[in-house]
């Protein structure tokens, strides 16, 4: 069981973040934010694939209006990310944005920054300030000789320091850089000296492939260290797969409950169906089903299969041309390999939830 760090509490829109609320999963729009109507086809879109926070650039005060359209159509918290120009922060507020992003290094001296703490302390709304690697101040490199852990957590608590001078402190910190251990020791580094919650993540993390393992790597580690209160996994690719890595690495921590979670076997000598095809196909079948709460096994051997998948509620193992429907390890009857997936949706559609 996963000790989690405490933190403050943060409400972003109708979403709690820190202060032991389950970990959030966020992820970026990348349609034109002045596509207003794009832009919310494609929220809906993260919606059903179980995004909760989801932010969008303002680099414009097209989009800084299109934020507030966005907003009455779309059913979770919209976040505004801007940099440099601190205008586009007031605005993007000022049209409903439930919270913004800002590295408040890069908005162009204090008395901007005042403002837009001054536009988000009257409307309560929470600022996330964002540090990475490539933002770090030139006097930090010249500290460290270079990038480093210590550098970029002083960064972020250096910025955190600006906001809480002016007297507000509604805020989520983020430290991210796309090296793995350097972004863990940051984390870490910061967690041990503040409690305002943290936005975890490893930027440009890469492609679906490398960035999936580089993020779950990278995050798994964070979360098993009790570090996290929301989470982005980044990949070059249709956001939608974020949110499924996301959801599918919380599970796996044991911080996520709910949805169908799949158990399938690597394939060996001994695995005589279509195995890959048929697990992929499961995974497909499962996605129909958000509401159903259980477990599902797609093993290889009809052998040792039902044995090995004892946990699962229900599942199906492979044989010559036949297999075996099961429950908890125990045989319901053999079926043709053809009806193996309809036989299997036929007891998720069946399922009653129990825990």
């Amino acid at each position: 069981m996963i000790e989690r760090r405490k933190t403050r509490t943060v409400r972003i829109g109708n979403v709690a973040v820190g202060g032991g609320n389950p970990v959030a999963i966020q992820s970026m729009t990348n349609t034109r934010t002045e596509d207003a109507e794009a832009t919310v086809r494609q929220i809906l879109r993260l919606e059903e694939a179980g995004c909760e926070i989801i932010r969008s650039t303002v680099p414009t005060f097209e989009a800084a209006e299109a934020i507030g359209k966005i907003r009455q159509k779309i059913h979770i918290p919209l976040v505004a990310d801007i940099h440099f120009d601190y205008r586009m922060a007031i605005a993007a507020m000022e049209h409903g944005a439930d919270k913004i992003r800002i590295n408040p290094g890069n908005l162009g001296g204090d008395e901007k920054l005042r403002a837009v703490v001054s536009c988000a302390k009257e409307r309560n709304i929470p600022i996330r300030v964002g540090v990475n690697g490539g933002s770090l101040d030139r006097d930090l490199l010249e500290k460290y000789g270079g990038i480093t852990a210590e550098g970029l957590c002083e960064s972020a608590l250096r910025e955190v320091a600006k906001i809480t001078d002016l007297g507000y402190e509604n805020l989520v910190i983020s430290i991210k850089s796309s090296n793995v251990p350097l972004c863990i020791e940051a984390y870490e580094l910061a967690s041990a000296q503040t409690d305002f919650p943290l936005h975890v993540g490893i930027t440009e993390a890469g492609t679906v492939f490398r960035g999936t393992v580089r993020s779950c790597a990278g995050i798994g580690a964070l979360l098993a260290r009790g570090i996290g209160d929301t989470i982005r996994v980044s990949l070059t690719g249709d956001p939608a797969e974020e949110v499924r890595v996301a959801k599918e690495l919380l599970r796996g921590m044991g911080l996520r409950k709910g949805g169908i979670e799949i158990v399938s076997c690597p394939t060996c000598g001994r695995t005589s169906i279509d195995l890959i095809g048929l697990a992929d196909r499961v995974e497909r079948m499962a996605e129909r089903y958000p509401e159903k709460n259980m477990k599902l096994a797609v093993m290889g051997c009809a052998v040792n299969g039902p044995g090995e998948a004892r946990e699962a509620d229900a599942g199906i193992a492979g044989g010559n041309g036949e297999g075996l429907l099961f429950r908890r390890g125990e045989i319901v009857r053999k079926l043709p390999e053809s009806e193996l997936l309809a036989a299997l949706e036929e007891e998720v559609r069946n399922w009653k939830n129990e825990r």
